[in-house]
């Protein structure tokens, strides 16, 4: 009865999508299991899109070949609307830009070192 009437509310706050898209982050670990969460995490969700990072270039790899099976766990948890595609990413390297302003065309931080 409790369920109902709660269901019944968000319904009518219009909050239903909202509440979904925070559960990809919040329940990630039990939409995609234990293995898989850790290591990876959702990073960004826009406008259906989103986006994975992966801890390594061979796990990216690994997930980019079960984006499918990902994508199908996140709609049959989900609905089909909160998730549209998946985009996976490798980790990143540092950047080496402090500042608004850069030079186009120079070598980066071996242009410091004389």
């Amino acid at each position: 009865m409790v369920g109902e009437v709660l269901t019944g509310y968000l319904a009518d706050r219009g909050w239903e999508r909202p509440i979904a898209q925070a559960r990809v982050f919040t329940d990630w670990e039990a939409i995609v299991g234990s293995e898989v969460a850790a290591h990876c995490a959702p990073t960004t969700l826009h406008e259906g899109e989103l986006k994975i990072s992966a801890e390594s270039t061979a796990w990216a790899t690994q997930l980019r070949m079960l984006g499918g099976t990902l994508l199908a766990r996140v709609v049959a948890e989900l609905g089909p609307t909160v998730v549209t595609r998946i985009v996976i990413t490798g980790p990143t390297g540092p950047s080496w830009k402090h500042g608004k302003f850069t030079v186009r065309g120079q070598r980066g931080p071996r242009d410091t070192y004389g």
